[in-house]
């Protein structure tokens, strides 16, 4: 709800401030008196595109501030929340337009963005008048008024699941296929590049060993001769016969030395030992590099092999072993891909009808409240003295989405015969405005929270006629707010709350100003706009006649 409204130097208002009440709010006053801009300023406040020059004359800046009750469940909770802006039952809404054009907007006091105020716009506030596009008139919203209309909601969410599921099951066949088709394109490739490392069966670390053994072949053939001269002097033809053979003189004699010989002979004991370990080492090096010319050939063959598939792939050769693998799990999702593709056919088509299932309750709903909300409308035109025209609700086929494959939109016909169209565009001003309230009256919910404004909707209407306006705009507002421009006396004697909207000269420049109004003011109010300038006794009886009715 509209709790007030606070102007500061806009247009021809120096400083307004109005505090208004649920309910059925009316404004009042000769035309040219100031109601539009109390509509452009609130327009501005809510970031709706208007007026370019909204500064009052010789002011250095415009304000408005706007605030709002929020109720715990209200709609634009969810757009402060998802502003990041700070969410409590009060939302303040503030914007200043400076004299050079700049805009600064603010929500809660934290500064924010034009669009920002837009989407609470949306949520909050919803103006109406002969030639507004932003409601009832822009056919664009005619199919979500009928899905309010007929409390579709589940319908459309199940609607929303199974087109994501369609879409998800569609986005995972048309990636399946591309794979498939890039693999089938190097499918030549990937069965040769296999079975060439298949055959070759490169190990992790072998190209390591290989080039080892290959460096040690080539080196024994210079080394091994030292080697087996050093094996030969270390033999018993060798050192070990000379330290044996003196070993075996020493233990012959060693009883006549008087243990003189016993340290020599230990010594000589450990050194049998220790030349007989290293004659076994050289020994066991000397058959290491016992290689002949095929194993060189052989080794250096496998080296080489492993190394140009390095080279072939761009890898390192230590990983040939995982990119071979890597091309066979290729192989094997091309080998496998038809059955997978099939499944996935078979899921998208599950999708699709699960989906038509859903767009085409969707569209049941729709045609049966379409049904409904005309036969409501031809209830409600009647006593708008419109009996003769006829309103109708079309839906044809339209490209599928999230929310179905309907496009909805109002028609109408003002006389019985005549060719159905649009709304704003069959419709003369007085009848568009009847079928605007008409239309809202149907539609209208309760509980929604949303200010419901309307601009002069009784133009071109007088009698019975504005009174049967007035009711309705009543009726309206028993669910929440309703602020009403109006010229119509039967509209504003249904008023709960009246305000007047007057000019006035001081200093010598115009002023607007904006004067709430008490129960005598009413009726001098309402007789004035019975009588005109001049009051009689006569339009006051009148007056009261209205309000008391």
């Amino acid at each position: 709800m509209l709790r007030s409204l606070d102007i500061r130097d806009m247009l021809i208002i120096d400083r307004l401030e109005l505090e208004f009440q649920p309910g059925l709010n009316v404004l009042t006053g000769e035309t040219g008196a100031g109601k539009s801009i109390l509509l452009d300023a609130l327009g501005f406040v809510l970031g709706w595109r208007g007026r370019a020059e909204l500064v009052r004359s010789g002011a250095e800046q415009g304000e408005v501030t706007a605030v709002f009750d929020l109720p715990e469940s209200h709609a634009a909770r969810e757009v402060l929340l998802e502003s990041g802006l700070p969410e409590t039952g009060e939302l303040i809404l503030r914007r200043v337009n400076s004299a050079d054009g700049r805009k600064t907007a603010f929500v809660n006091d934290r500064r924010t963005s034009g669009d920002t105020l837009r989407r609470l716009s949306d949520v909050l506030v919803e103006l109406h008048g002969q030639q507004d596009d932003r409601g009832l008139l822009n056919i664009r919203g005619h199919r979500a008024l009928l899905d309010a209309f007929a409390g579709a909601e589940a319908a459309i969410a199940a609607s929303r699941t199974a087109w994501r599921a369609m879409g998800a099951a569609r986005k995972a066949l048309a990636e399946e296929e591309t794979a498939l088709a890039a693999i089938r394109e190097e499918e030549d490739f990937l069965r040769h590049a296999v079975a060439e490392l298949d055959a070759l069966d490169p190990q992790p670390g072998e190209e390591g060993e290989l080039d080892q053994r290959r460096r040690l072949i080539q080196s024994s053939a210079r080394i091994r001769e030292d080697i087996a001269k050093a094996h030969g002097a270390l033999g018993y033809d060798g050192a070990e016969g000379l330290i044996a053979n003196a070993l075996r003189w020493l233990e012959d004699v060693a009883e006549h030395a008087e243990g003189r010989l016993d340290s020599p002979i230990a010594a000589l004991s450990r050194a049998l030992t220790e030349l007989g370990e290293a004659e076994q080492g050289v020994g066991d090096c000397l058959d290491a590099m016992s290689f002949d010319l095929g194993d060189l050939e052989r080794t250096e063959e496998r080296l080489f092999a492993i190394r140009g598939l390095a080279r072939k792939h761009g890898v390192a050769p230590d990983e040939l072993g995982d990119f071979a693998g890597k091309l066979r799990s290729q192989l094997a999702a091309l080998d496998g891909g038809e059955a997978d593709l099939k499944a996935l056919h078979a899921a998208l088509a599950e999708a699709e009808v699960a989906y038509d299932t859903a767009a085409q309750a969707l569209t049941a709903i729709r045609t049966k409240a379409a049904a409904r909300l005309d036969k409501a409308m031809a209830k409600e035109l009647a006593p708008l003295k419109m009996e003769r025209a006829s309103f109708r609700t079309d839906i044809a086929g339209a490209e599928p989405g999230p929310e179905g494959r309907d496009a909805v939109a109002f028609t109408v016909a003002t006389n019985p015969g005549a060719p159905a169209g649009p709304l704003n565009k069959i419709a003369s001003g007085g009848e568009l405005s009847r079928f605007l309230l008409a239309l809202k009256v149907c539609l209208t919910g309760t509980g929604s929270g949303v200010t419901l404004i309307f601009d002069e909707i009784d133009r071109g209407v007088g009698g019975a006629t504005a009174d049967a306006v007035g009711r309705r705009l009543a009726a309206l507002a028993e669910a929440g707010q309703v602020l009403v421009v109006t010229h119509s006396p039967q509209v504003a004697a249904r008023g709960q709350h009246h305000w007047q909207v007057a000019k006035r000269v001081a200093n010598g420049a115009t002023l607007s100003e904006v004067t709430p109004l008490t129960s005598s003011d009413r009726v001098d109010e309402i007789a004035r706009m019975l009588a005109g300038d001049t009051i009689t006794d006569e339009a006051r009886g009148a007056a009261r006649a209205l309000l008391d009715g």
